[in-house]
């Protein structure tokens, strides 16, 4: 919706002389950044000049605390845990609206039919003009603002008592505590809140972690909706601040006549507009529409960027846009006739558990599937569901026999959200990972940190087949020019090509008998292939596909080797003194190969006429990190955790999972949770990324 933004055409207020004017300019310049970060999604400032701006209000309040109020953008996490919620009788009731039963764009039609007939209107009469707007699936709120600031924050209960949460609103930037001038005395603005995706997967990603560290009494939660309600109900302030709630305001509840010249409302999508104006997010889809023809546009239009968008809706909603006309219409049995939720077909049904089977997928990762009794959910027919792996397999404990919610939205993958313990067959088995590849039957590995299991046969295995060849074909790797993808897929949907080796016995006329395939192209290609038989030990070694060793490290093994055979039957002891390999990644070569398929696989490479040069393996360099171990704790400003990971390792250094006694230093960056409380307890040196960098560009002993 194009709204006019008042907030943005402003410009940060003069420095007062007064501390008093001073501080009311600091509140004033954080309010409008706050606003373009949270709402408008275009700061103009860095984050380090919000955080001086913040602490140097944050010093002259508490030098003067006289001069603290409420409104101000530092008491957004403030207050006591409370013992329990208080009761709030709402001024005007928060009354539901009905939901239109025909989940196809016709039930907009339905719906406009029934206005009509409301206002006794005839083919012939103009069409109504309707607000268009979507249905959030959050918790719904009222913010009741007195002389323009934020008084008391209440959930809908049961529309005539909720409970006041004031405290935990007040964390959620996105929702001002100040409203302009020409509010009226008493304002209540009506909205939503929710958890957007992104948001509500970090979260299931730090209580993952949380669950992994053995932390009594944390869970993931279920969906967005179920997490965000949860952070709202929240006693402790602070807790509701961690789940980064956000906010669409969509009406208003209790008004007094406005300030004068202040806004009058004469429709739905005049509020709206004035509601953006001063601070408070609406969805940017909310259209005007005239008519049952274009609310059925707009619910289709919705229905294809549903999946798109960065939180979760369950439909749309229409409301006749006229207020006076509002009025007119009324209500019946305590459900507004000017107003309809139109959903779309449920993304979650009930079903039943027929089996659970194990795919290996393209890159060898083992995944748990649940075979389902098809189900209809999501415009769909679904017969299976994944487990993600065998944590969250276990997590949900996904049982043959047991009854389970299923969730599919658009194009994503079904998944198994929870079971019904309750109907539970009493001898059900507690699933468990298979320890060998149910495709070829090499081991499955699951690493240190991982949360999957991988085939190790990766050479060998029928499912991992195509992604080796078009890796070994790599042009940084073996360069099999000619080889790309669909010839790949053809050779091996028509089983010319069963193990790697093979590609080295392609003839012309089996080529030439491909789909698409002329003579001279098939030619090339063996002339290619010919060619690529001379190749150097790091490109060989990287063409192999061995998990995590890219060509860095293909070239550091090289190097310190010299001869593919060495680095064969090298330890993992040997392995880590190369300058570029740690412990998880000694581990993976050492797997490699220890697998019988694979070590046939690069002996039939060389029968085949693969060849390339050996030396004399170079001298040992110690590293500056060997025999430390780190535990790597939240985010860091520039290195991802794998980054680091990767970094300490190459050093010579062990990252592990957990904070022991036997941790040399723990990593912590933003966000730090309970293994930095942890090394705090046990006297484990505790450093930034700073501080990690220096130690890695340190000399060697």
């Amino acid at each position: 919706m194009a709204t006019p933004d008042l907030f943005a055409q402003s410009e940060p207020p003069r420095q007062a002389s007064s501390v008093a004017g001073h501080i009311a300019a600091l509140r004033e310049q954080l309010r409008l950044h706050a606003h373009r970060y949270y709402v408008l999604d275009a700061p103009t400032i860095h984050d380090s000049e919000y955080d001086r701006l913040f602490t140097e209000l944050q010093g002259l309040e508490a030098a003067h605390p006289e001069l603290m109020t409420a409104d101000s953008p530092t008491q957004r996490v403030g207050g006591k845990p409370l013992d329990q919620f208080a009761s709030v009788r709402h001024r005007v009731p928060m009354l539901s609206i009905r939901t239109e039963t025909d989940t196809e764009p016709t039930g907009a039609k339905n719906f406009d039919s029934r206005v009509r007939k409301e206002m006794s209107l005839g083919d012939s009469d103009p069409p109504i003009e309707y607000v268009a707007e979507l249905k959030f699936d959050g918790l719904a709120i009222n913010l009741r603002y007195e002389h323009g600031v934020l008084v008391q924050a209440a959930t809908r209960g049961d529309g005539e008592v909720g409970e006041d949460v004031t405290q935990n609103i007040r964390t959620i930037n996105q929702i001002p505590l100040k409203l302009p001038a020409s509010a009226p005395v008493v304002m209540e603005v009506r909205g939503e809140v929710y958890m957007r995706r992104a948001d509500f997967e970090a979260l299931n990603e730090r209580q993952r972690e949380k669950i992994a560290q053995g932390i009594k009494g944390e869970k993931t939660f279920v969906n967005p909706r179920n997490a965000a309600a949860g952070a709202v109900r929240q006693l402790d302030p602070a807790i509701a601040a961690q789940r980064r709630l956000s906010f669409f305001a969509y009406g208003v509840g209790e008004i007094t006549q406005p300030q004068e010249g202040g806004p009058v409302f004469a429709t739905h999508y005049e509020l709206l507009k004035t509601l953006n104006s001063w601070g408070f997010p609406v969805a940017a889809q909310t259209r005007i529409a005239q008519g049952a023809a274009e609310l059925i546009a707009f619910h289709e239009a919705i229905g294809h960027q549903r999946d798109r968008l960065p939180y979760d809706i369950d439909g749309v909603v229409y409301k006749v846009n006229n207020l006076a006309l509002q009025n007119k219409l009324g209500f019946v049995t305590r459900e507004p006739r000017w107003a309809v939720a139109h959903k779309y077909p449920a993304q979650e049904q009930l079903t039943t558990v027929l089996g659970i089977d194990v795919q290996v997928g393209r890159t060898g990762k083992l995944t748990p599937v649940a075979r389902l009794a098809p189900v209809f959910v999501g415009g769909v027919t679904v017969t299976n569901a994944t487990l993600h792996n065998e944590d969250e397999a276990r997590r949900k404990d996904v049982r043959v026999g047991d009854t389970v919610i299923v969730r599919r939205a658009g194009d994503v993958i079904p998944e198994v959200v929870s079971v019904l313990p309750g109907k539970r067959l009493h001898d059900a088995q507690i699933f468990t990972m298979p320890r060998t590849c149910p495709v070829c039957g090499s081991a499955a590995v699951r690493e240190e940190g991982e949360a999957d299991y991988r085939c190790t046969g990766g050479l060998f295995c029928a499912a991992q087949r195509k992604e080796a060849i078009l890796h070994y074909a790599h042009r940084r790797a073996v360069e099999v020019e000619g080889l790309g993808d669909k010839l790949v897929e053809q050779l091996v949907d028509a089983n010319v090509i069963r193990v790697l080796p093979d590609i080295y016995k392609l003839g012309l006329t089996a080529l030439a008998s491909l789909d698409r395939m002329a003579e001279k192209s098939a030619s090339n290609l063996i002339e290619a292939l010919e060619k690529s038989k001379q190749t150097t030990l790091p490109r060989f070694l990287f063409g192999l596909g061995i998990r995590h060793v890219g060509e860095a490290t293909a070239k550091a093994l090289a190097r310190h080797f010299g001869k593919l055979d060495a680095i064969m039957d090298a330890t993992e002891e040997q392995l880590i003194e190369v300058g570029d390999v740690g412990p998880v990644v000694a581990q993976s070569i050492r797997t490699f190969f220890d697998q019988p398929h694979n070590r046939e696989v690069v002996e039939q490479l060389r029968a085949c006429g693969v060849t390339w040069e050996e030396g004399e393996p170079a001298a040992v360099a110690p590293k500056p990190l060997s025999g430390k171990t780190f535990v790597i704790t939240g985010t860091l400003p520039n290195l991802s955790r794998d980054e680091a990971k990767d970094r300490i390792e190459a050093a010579g250094g062990k990252v592990a999972g957990s904070v022991s006694k036997k941790t040399d230093y723990a990593v912590a960056g933003a966000e730090a949770g309970s293994k930095l409380l942890k090394a705090q307890e046990l006297g484990v040196a505790v450093i930034d990324e700073t501080a990690l960098l220096t130690l890695l560009a340190s000399p060697n002993d």
